[in-house]
């Protein structure tokens, strides 16, 4: 496990009261490591986890040769180039039950979608393409080639080939694949535990009596639910009051049971609270805890260190510099504690309908609304006001108009790159 000073050396230009957002990436790509503990879960509870080993194949599938559609199975090899085919119909093979009759040198078998071919058959002509005359079939002349519309043994999936490599996170697709091979258990990674609590006096829980200069915690719920949808172990501690004792016993409880911790506010240059001294105090012999002032907009401080075998990552407390900083830096990290190959969110191109002012020198995620043109294009537009305390303008946009470091002023028509929010938000 790399002490934060070692990342730090490893990393060219680093420096934690100026930082690049993309150094500040990739200083977590490498502190973090993945969770090595695994478990065997249900088929219908691996939904979402990530697979801890290669699933191998037990079976081929598919089991035998077989039929692509619906249609007449015949031996390619009475193709004759220009010419046309008539063949006599033997009987039908049906899907699930094997034909046992026998064929005769010119004639051919009705055959359905799936359906075994018999040993000597290997084309198969779909049903549309061929004259019915009573109990025969005539193939037109170049209709198709030897071979066309067969499925072979094994052509999907080989016996003992991997059918889920480890590091992949098993969705719908793959859980009708592994019932498909009579597999009804996997080995997945350990879902990470991650706990997360608010920190401020100002900062008040649901139900409480409003007071004057307070606010109540919106945070919380939203890391909530951007946690909840990457399938982590949530672990929601509350509101902690600005006092060092109950700051830390929060932190020591948390370290205790997590392998993440979450916090927001108390990490912004000349607070008056509490929470960045007991950062200091308690992550002091364990790695240690780095505060950032990253050239991005929203989202400038940030903490990043240890408290235990704990990760921890101290955001700042407006909503929408919560939202910006875990997307562009905490969810990639818990997606490698996670053990999953996934990487995070591509970025889309998309044609700026505005003209947008942006001075290079920091990174800029400015909230925005991406819509198909009727050529179908990607157009992107901003939702107006971007203060990091808007909460509603990330309730409207649908994805991140993406401003890199070394970027400039952007015109309209020019390409912006876009982070869409679909499955992650």
């Amino acid at each position: 496990m790399k002490t934060l000073e070692e990342v730090a050396a490893s990393l060219q230009g680093y420096d934690p009261q100026a930082l690049r957002a993309d150094t500040a990436a990739a200083f977590l790509e490498t502190l973090v490591t993945p969770v090595v503990q695994t478990e065997m879960v249900e088929l219908k509870a691996a939904l979402g986890r990530v697979v801890a080993r290669d699933v191998v194949s037990p079976i081929d599938v598919p089991a035998h040769d077989n039929s692509a559609m619906d249609g007449f199975a015949f031996r390619g090899e009475l193709l004759q180039a220009g010419q046309p085919l008539r063949l006599s119909i033997a009987g039908t093979a049906l899907a699930g039950k094997a034909w046992t009759g026998t064929i005769g040198p010119d004639q051919c078998l009705k055959i359905m979608t799936g359906a075994v071919m018999p040993a000597g058959l290997d084309t198969v002509v779909p049903q549309e393409m061929v004259q019915l005359q009573g109990e025969a079939i005539t193939i037109p002349a170049g209709a198709l080639r030897l071979g066309d519309n067969r499925r072979f043994k094994g052509e999907d999936l080989a016996m003992g080939k991997p059918a889920l490599l480890a590091g992949s996170t098993v969705g719908p697709a793959a859980m009708g694949l592994l019932a498909s091979l009579n597999i009804a258990k996997v080995e997945v990674q350990r879902k990470v535990r991650v706990a997360f609590f608010s920190t401020g006096d100002e900062v008040l829980s649901l139900g409480d009596t409003p007071r004057e200069g307070a606010v109540y915690d919106s945070n919380r719920y939203t890391l909530f639910g951007l946690l909840t949808r990457m399938g982590v172990e949530v672990m929601d501690m509350g509101v902690v009051k600005d006092d060092p004792q109950a700051l830390e016993a929060a932190f020591l409880d948390a370290a205790g049971r997590a392998d993440a911790i979450i916090t927001s506010g108390g990490v912004s240059v000349g607070e008056a609270d509490h929470t960045k001294a007991v950062m200091r105090r308690l992550a002091g012999g364990n790695g240690g805890v780095v505060f950032w002032k990253i050239a991005m907009r929203p989202g400038r401080p940030m903490a990043v260190g240890r408290i235990g075998p704990a990760i921890l990552f101290g955001l700042p407390g407006n909503p929408v510099a919560v939202m910006v900083t875990f997307l562009a830096f905490v969810r990639p990290a818990l997606l490698r504690m996670m053990g999953t190959e996934a990487r995070p969110q591509p970025l889309l191109k998309a044609r700026s309908t505005e003209a947008i002012r942006k001075k290079p020198g920091r990174t800029e995620f400015q909230r925005a609304i991406v819509e198909t043109t009727a050529e179908k294009t990607l157009q992107v537009r901003t939702t107006g006001q971007q203060g990091s305390g808007v909460l509603s303008s990330m309730a409207v946009a649908n994805g991140l108009l993406v401003l890199h470091h070394d970027q400039g002023n952007v015109a309209i028509g020019e390409e912006v790159d876009v982070l869409m929010f679909e499955g992650v938000i």
